[in-house]
Formats: C-alpha cells, sequence, structure tokens
C-alpha cells in the first residue's frame, strides 16, 4: 500500500497515547483520514482493530478506494464522507469507539496541489475548500466580505495584528479586478506588509485565517470535541494533533471543561522530535494531546498542569 510521499506527523507518539489502552481496541473512528497513514498504522499495529475513516475531500477517499482495496473489501476500514463535525452530529448512542483521531488541518497532498488554492507558492484558483461540495471559497470571502468582516477575520483567526492596510488594499483592488487566484492576493499582501520576518512570507498567518474560515475549522472543533468524549467507550481515549494555537487551545479547554468524565493524559503537550522535524519540516508546529475517559474513582484531574 503506497502512501503518496505522506509523512504522518507523531505517529510513534500517537501509539504510544493509544497504547495506554487496557483493552484490546476494536474500534477506532479516525476523523480526518486524509490519506490514512495513521490510520492504516494502526490497523497494522492493532489486528483486532476495525475503523472508520471519515473525510470531506473526495480526493482522499478515492485515494482510499485505489490504495487500501484489501482492507475495505475485509471491512476492516469503513469510509464516510463528509466533515468529522457532520459525522459528529449524527451519530447515535451505538457510535462508541475505543480510539478516535483528529489530525487537524490541511493534509500535505491538499497543500502541494495548486489547484485546491491552499498555498500562495503555485498560483492556484483562491479556493481554500478541504471539501468540493461546500460552497463558500476563499475568493468569495475576499470578494464579498465587507472591510470591517476582513479585519475581523484576519485578526481573529489569522492573529494578525494590524491587517488594516492590507484589507483597505483589498477592499479597493477588488472594485476593479475581483481576487481569483493565490499569488493575485498573496502579490498584493506582500507589497503592503513587506517581508518583515525572514523566511516567513507575510501572507502565511491571511492564508491561514481564510483557510479556516471557508473550512468552519475552529468552530467544528469546537462542537465536535464534546460529542467525541461522550463517543468513547469506558477508558477510551481520544487523541488531537493541532497546528497552531488558536486549535490547541480550544482542545486544552474542552479537555479540562470535561474532567467530570476522564482525565488529560499529557502532563506537558506533546511535540515532535527534532529528528522527525528534520526529516518533515511540516511537522514543526504540531503539537498531540490525549484524552482518557474514565470511571470516576479513577479520574485524577490535577495530572495535567498545562
Amino acid at each position: 500500500m503506497e502512501n503518496s510521499g505522506h509523512i504522518p506527523v507523531m505517529m510513534q507518539e500517537v501509539l504510544a497515547l493509544f497504547a495506554q489502552y487496557n483493552k484490546e481496541p476494536v474500534s477506532f473512528l479516525d476523523g480526518t483520514f486524509g490519506r490514512g497513514g495513521h490510520c492504516t498504522a494502526l490497523l497494522k499495529h492493532y489486528p483486532t482493530l476495525s475503523a472508520l475513516g471519515v473525510d470531506r475531500d473526495e480526493a482522499a477517499l478515492q485515494y482510499a478506494h485505489d490504495n487500501y482495496g484489501d482492507l475495505l473489501s475485509s471491512q476492516r476500514l469503513r469510509l464516510w464522507q463528509g466533515s468529522y463535525r457532520e459525522y459528529a452530529e449524527q451519530m447515535s448512542a451505538t457510535d462508541i469507539f475505543d480510539f478516535i483521531l483528529l489530525d487537524l488541518g490541511v493534509s500535505s497532498p491538499q497543500l502541494d496541489d495548486e489547484s485546491r488554492g491552499f498555498s500562495f507558492y503555485g498560483d492556484g484558483p483562491l479556493d481554500m475548500r478541504m471539501g468540493r461540495k461546500q460552497k463558500t471559497t476563499a475568493a468569495d470571502v475576499i470578494n464579498t466580505w465587507s472591510e470591517e468582516e476582513l479585519i475581523e477575520i484576519f485578526k481573529n483567526y489569522g492573529e494578525v495584528h494590524s491587517p488594516y492596510r492590507v484589507v483597505r488594499a483589498v477592499v479597493h483592488d477588488r472594485k476593479t479586478t475581483p481576487f481569483s487566484k493565490t499569488q493575485q492576493l498573496a502579490g498584493l499582501i506582500e507589497r503592503v506588509e513587506g517581508w518583515r520576518q525572514k523566511g516567513r512570507h507575510p501572507a502565511t498567518q491571511y492564508f491561514l485565517a481564510l483557510r479556516l474560515v471557508v473550512n468552519t475549522e475552529l468552530e467544528d472543533l469546537q462542537v465536535s470535541l464534546p460529542l467525541f468524549i461522550r463517543a468513547l467507550k469506558p477508558g477510551g481515549i481520544l487523541a488531537v494533533i493541532t497546528f497552531h494555537s488558536l486549535e490547541d487551545r480550544i482542545t486544552k479547554n474542552l479537555f479540562k471543561d470535561h474532567l467530570d468524565i476522564g482525565q488529560r493524559m499529557n502532563k506537558k503537550v506533546i511535540i515532535p522530535t527534532d529528528e522527525e522535524i528534520k526529516i518533515n519540516p511540516r511537522s514543526r508546529s504540531a503539537k498531540l494531546r490525549g484524552f482518557l475517559k474514565t470511571p470516576a474513582q479513577k479520574r485524577d484531574p490535577t495530572y495535567y498542569k498545562d
């Protein structure tokens, strides 16, 4: 089974987290299936495990059909098309799992495909949808949202301290030429902002903010995590890999809010090793947190400090 060069982030750390389960696992939900790296590794590691892979990206599910036919035919792997939030909101009381994993953000194949519009290094359409069935694109946001709305998303989602000059330039330019390409927007930001930090493109946080808004990523996480915690079996484990501070903050706080039914597993957030970052530089901002659903008498809410 070939994996298209995609490197699953913190694979060994994810396996170590799930290894703390004290029963033989039989059910796994991969809420962000992608190219299936984490999922297929877990299926190989646990012969008793069956998995449900959820992804809104048609390309990811087609990849699974093309490469994991043996797992699909044996029904050790099933697929569900849609966002993990859509799946979480339609779960019934019988949908319970030993393991649940969310590997958040955009995947390397999506980043590397110019036609998806996630990256400013190529010149693709200003799209950024994780699933083609979604209606709103990044171009829609840039071309139709008000000046005040754009300022708000760049400040709150991109954590850009002062986006005012960029937004004014966007609003001015779109009157005559609507934004349709990634290089068109990135070039404007580069022209207005300039390079303030060596090696970091000035459009980075702006593109992040647009992607988060287009795909409702923070809202989906806020809604879904409590539902997934409830869907764990007693002793079950939920693992979440985040890639920026907003996701990590939501995850940390929601785990803290559910100490009445479980406990956070890691004393400090887990980060990639230096060796992994050298091999896969895109892993450098990753953080891993785990939540263990435990019987009341076994909980230790003081375990986790940060």
